[in-house]
């Protein structure tokens, strides 16, 4: 029995590498667990909680621990989410009683909104605050 544990734990780790969330490798330490308590236990419903039972501890007991290490905010901002921080163009005035205004950054027009509620004229250099909705909310850049 010890055998299939071992190829387990295996498994797991070629899914922990593809898929490197840090999760999957538990589960492996677990199944070598169980293969250990296979060479004195003969039962394979033991080995089996043996194998459930370590890898949920070990997830639970090292998790706060793994997340003091791993990055938390290293993504990569995508769509417009990009666009935060971004310089453009008012390509139609800014007016926040009309409710109106469209800006142009990295060569798309967007509609816009001032983040101060002040009005904007054409062809001021903006810089792009915040996203609301589907409306950037921009600044002019001083």
């Amino acid at each position: 029995m010890w055998k299939i544990w071992l190829v387990m734990a295996g498994i797991f780790l070629i899914i922990e590498i593809i898929n490197m969330g840090f999760l999957v490798f538990w589960f492996s330490v677990g199944a070598i667990i169980a293969m250990i308590a296979s060479f004195f236990i003969n039962n394979i419903i033991i080995q089996s909680t043996i194998f459930l039972v370590s890898s949920t501890i070990l997830l639970f007991a090292t998790k706060p621990f793994v997340n003091k290490f791993l990055p938390k905010d290293n993504f990569i901002k995508t769509n417009s989410a990009s666009l935060e921080g971004k310089i453009g163009k008012v390509t139609f005035d800014i007016d926040p009683v009309e409710a109106k205004g469209q800006v142009k950054v990295n060569g798309e027009v967007w509609s816009a909104k001032s983040y101060d509620n002040t009005y904007i004229s054409k062809d001021t250099e903006i810089i792009v605050e915040k996203i609301e909705g589907v409306k950037l909310l921009v600044k002019p850049l001083i």
